[in-house]
């Protein structure tokens, strides 16, 4: 390669992370005032460059710098082994959000700032380092990092710039015991904690370095390693080769790595004052700025004082307080003013963004327009599809209106800014409109979305909708959507809207959508939910959309067998209740049903409506079912009715005439705990308890040649219920993998193991899942059809036999009430406002205190493995379908059924890990068939 770069030429590769962290730990935090963004680090960032900057000056001045710094998520390491950094915690979550904007304080520097995918810093310093080196020049690696100590050498030098101490061949040696060259000889035996390299275990660096030493290097070792006089060493590194091996490959840094830049392009710049200034402006450092303003001769700019607003519900603050304009916004009608807002898009670094389509079924619908905001107010509409006239108008047709760009021309235009990685794109809703974009052929990344962001930070409080939002935190009614396509059978879709009208409202929702993105950006750190927004809610968006995208093959043939079944069935039911109650009826009206039990038989425990007539709801006929036939059997109808409406029979209109498969729609913001659901059809409540209820199941199937696997967590709540509670005999027990109901029915009733029987195990089954859900005896007594007293008793002897449980729901429900919201174990706030409200919904609301930590912690848990799935199994014939609760459902090829399983229960089983370590394990049933019944 040829490069100017030569003799007499000096680099300086900086360790961005290494600055980034020590710039973290040495101030305290520190937060914008105008918003409450924390910038601790980026301030003490800042304050080290200048540093450095002002300290290399004169003969030995770098010629040419880079600050390097690692790409997040994982590297090519992580191929040669799975665990590898596996042990590291998340970075601290005021963090978090200061990670880009180092990078940006680097570029306001005018320092070449540098990062690859799939890369760590390391190999990049590396590739650097030996290109120097070999171009007769030399490189200092400002970091104390040891893993670089084996680059030292020729050229090649470190400074610990915090303690401007240099590290030369005779520094690396003091530190390993060896030279530079043997460094990873080392490092292979002895290991690395931190990043989780093995090694060989019982061997440390100072021996390690003795027997490198000895032998010469690590092969060599490893060869004669029957020479060793040590029985419990040679093992070791015979039995242990292997992991040795493969540690030397993970410390070993890459030297000849693939650039897309030379060191020409890393040659010191100085910087431009201005852009300088301003980013230390939006920073709000005043000293600083003050003191680099006079070093470069230039106006120190002038930064307010003034803090940030209380960001209450409903208060509208900067910058949402500009009014909302629909006459400015911009109908985009040629390529040039496209392109103008592609261009102000990579500028910001960010833009919102909403599309408008057809229909909301995103497998079908067309897009109608794109619509994009780069500053509050500033917003445009670019329709492409909108047709001649209403559908109502007599003149209307299906030609094209004027003013409009193709489909094809404006997303050549915005694609490359939809997958520029430095461009931020805010939706609200994003996995929806992303859906739409793959559709066309675009894979939108970054991505963040306000409707996820707003279920972090209020879930349990509000609706997440855009105009629920709108209202609530900018105090603006949104123009209704009805107001444009109309209801009932004179509703049009979007692109018979006229394009003035479709302008206003659809550039003024992605203007909405970017100020809640500003208002609840900084929110997230103020209410310290940046860790659950990052790690859960984003990051499983673009997860569900391929999930839904692939679908699940249906057999229309077998819910067409189904629902003939059924309507056969019923009819026998039909026929029996007209002989019990001696004569004919309408056994789908509630008032005849409760007519026929209150007044004709004469039974008690009937209600009125407030029109006077009977109500007959679940839960009254199941007390009446066990000694009344009429009332079981009424039961027995409406079960198979709603099998026959909402599954056999609707299931065949969800399935897509193309695919041939059902394509749900998961909603992440529809329970507060974290619970995905399921819309379109609703996937997560078909029956699994009746036997008709569990075969609605065998019309699920796999494609030819392919094989549906279930893996299912066991337990799941009850072990994080023992880890929560600290409940040592129900943790034992999981630990050592007994029947946790039968353990608890012998721990409650005295009853040897071995001596245990079904009905006594039934019981405690039903207590410990009750317990979970706060169940009264009243409730109890209900499920195991015993007095109420008799299960009052058994709750009661259930706590004192495990009073860790009584002390964690008493500490919940305190928790609650004091600060009006629980947590799960990740940090997910659930915000419980009726907690201290007092009448009936009193208990509702402290059993719900006390199962969503639990419940929540279980769904964080799969939600954890679901986005973790795709990366470990790309390289496998494997799609993952569907997630029910517990249950994660997967389409494979025949040959990997068994690689499959064991890579999906290695995930799900370690999910919860290094976040959080459970004090039981967790453990995944994997099941397998050409339909979910025999897989379940």
């Amino acid at each position: 390669m040829e490069t100017g770069f030569g003799k007499g030429c000096h680099l300086h590769l900086i360790d961005g992370s290494a600055f980034i962290f020590r710039a973290y730990h040495a101030l305290p935090p520190l937060t914008r005032k105008s918003d409450g963004l924390p910038i601790g680090a980026v301030a003490g960032f800042c304050n080290m460059l200048q540093r450095y900057v002002e300290g290399n000056t004169g003969p030995d001045a770098p010629t040419h710098v880079a600050v390097i710094f690692d790409y997040s998520g994982k590297s090519f390491r992580n191929e040669i082994y799975d665990l590898y950094k596996a042990n590291r915690p998340p970075a601290p979550e005021d963090l978090v959000p200061q990670f880009p904007l180092t990078r940006e304080a680097t570029k306001a520097f005018n320092i070449a700032c540098k990062e690859i995918e799939g890369f760590e810093a390391d190999d990049i310093i590396a590739t650097l380092a030996c290109q120097a080196r070999d171009a007769g020049g030399r490189c200092t690696i400002i970091s104390s990092d040891k893993d670089l100590m084996q680059l030292v050498g020729d050229g090649v030098e470190m400074l610990d710039a915090m303690k401007n101490k240099r590290i030369d061949r005779d520094g690396v040696h003091e530190k390993f015991g060896v030279g530079p060259e043997r460094v990873v000889d080392v490092q292979a035996l002895a290991g690395d904690s931190v990043d989780n390299v093995p090694g060989a275990p019982g061997i440390g660096i100072k021996t390690a370095a003795l027997l490198i030493n000895e032998f010469g290097d690590l092969e060599s070792l490893l060869d004669r390693a029957e020479e060793i006089k040590q029985p419990k060493r040679r093992q070791t590194l015979i039995e242990q080769r292997a992991q040795i091996e493969m540690s030397k490959r993970l410390v070993q840094l890459d030297c000849e790595m693939q650039l897309d830049f030379t060191l020409d392009d890393l040659e010191v710049q100085d910087p431009v004052s201005e852009e300088l200034m301003h980013f230390l402006s939006e920073m709000e450092f005043r000293t600083l700025a003050k003191r680099i303003a006079d070093q470069l001769g230039v106006e120190a700019p002038v930064i307010s004082d003034a803090p940030a607003k209380t960001a209450e519900a409903g208060a509208a603050d900067s910058p949402e307080d500009l009014p909302f304009d629909a006459g400015a916004y911009e109908w985009v009608k040629d390529r040039a003013r496209l392109e103008d807002w592609a261009a102000k898009a990579v500028a910001r670094g960010y833009v919102a963004v909403d599309t408008e389509t057809t229909g909301l079924d995103e497998m079908v619908v067309d897009l109608v327009g794109v619509c994009l905001s780069v500053e509050p107010g500033e917003a445009c509409y670019i329709p492409v599809a909108h047709k001649k006239g209403a559908s109502d108008d007599l003149f209307g047709s299906d030609e094209l209106a004027e003013g409009q760009l193709s489909v094809d021309e404006v997303l050549e235009v915005l694609k490359p800014v939809l997958e520029d990685p430095a461009v931020m794109k805010v939706f609200q809703n994003a996995k929806y409109d992303c859906k739409i974009f793959k559709r066309y052929g675009v894979s939108v990344a970054p991505i963040d979305d306000t409707m996820l962001m707003s279920y972090a930070l209020q879930a349990g409080l509000n609706r997440h909708g855009m105009d629920a939002l709108s209202e609530l935190y900018l105090s603006h009614q949104p123009i209704p959507i009805k107001t444009l396509l109309g209801s009932g059978k004179s509703a049009i879709t979007f692109d018979r809207v006229p394009i003035e009208d479709a302008v206003k409202y659809a550039a003024e929702d992605a203007d909405i959508t970017l100020r809640l993105w500003q208002k609840f950006k900084p929110q997230l750190h103020q209410e310290q939910v940046t860790t659950v927004y990052e790690t859960l809610e984003r990051p499983l968006s673009p997860v569900l959309a391929e999930m839904e995208m692939h679908g699940i093959k249906v057999d229309r043939d077998t819910l067409s067998r189904m629902s003939n079944a059924f309507a056969q069935k019923m009819a026998g039911y039909e026929a029996e209740l007209y002989e019990l109650a001696g004569h004919e009826f309408n056994v789908q009206s509630p008032a005849q049903v409760g007519a026929i039990l209150f007044e004709e038989m004469g039974l008690e425990g009937g209600k009125k409506t407030k029109t006077g007539q009977w109500s007959t709801p679940a839960d009254v006929l199941e007390d009446l079912a066990a000694t009344h036939d009429f009332a079981a059997r009424v039961l027995d109808y409406r079960q198979l009715q709603k099998l026959k409406s909402t599954y056999t029979d609707a299931l065949q209109d969800h399935i897509n005439p193309d695919t041939g498969r059902v394509h749900t729609s998961y909603v992440q913001t529809g329970a507060n705990t974290g619970r995905l659901a399921s819309t379109d059809p609703n996937l997560q409540n078909i029956p699994v308890r009746s036997e008709e209820g569990r075969r609605i199941r065998e019309a699920f199937v796999s494609e030819p040649g392919k094989t549906l696997i279930s893996l299912d967590y066991s337990q799941v709540e009850l072990r994080i219920l023992a880890h929560i509670a600290g409940i040592d005999a129900l943790k034992q027990a999981f630990r050592e993998g007994q029947d946790i109901h039968a353990m608890t029915a012998s721990e409650m009733f005295d009853v040897p193991m071995d001596e245990m029987t079904p009905e006594v195990r039934s019981r405690a089954k039903a207590i410990n899942f009750g317990v979970i859900y706060g169940i009264s005896g009243f409730g109890l007594a209900r499920n195991l059809r015993i007095p109420r007293g008799e299960a009052q008793d058994f709750i009661n002897r259930y706590f004192e036999r495990f009073p860790g449980i009584r002390t964690y729901m008493d500490e919940t429900k305190a928790f609650a009430k004091e600060n009006l919201y629980v947590q799960t174990l990740f940090g997910r706030k659930i915000h419980m406002p009726q907690i201290n409200a007092k009448g009936p919904h009193a208990g509702f609301a402290a059993r719900a205190a006390i199962n969503a930590p639990i419940q929540g912690t279980a769904a964080d848990i799969i939600r954890r493995a679901m986005i973790r799935m795709p990366e470990a199994i790309t390289h496998l014939p494997a799609k993952m379908l569907l997630q029910v609760h517990d249950e994660l459902i997967f389409e494979v090829e025949d040959s990997a059924v068994e690689e499959t399983i064991e890579v999906a229960r290695d995930i799900m089983q370690g999910a919860a890990e290094p976040a959080v370590k459970l004090d039981v394990p967790l453990i995944v049933d994997a099941g397998r068939g050409q339909n979910w019944a025999e897989a379940h």
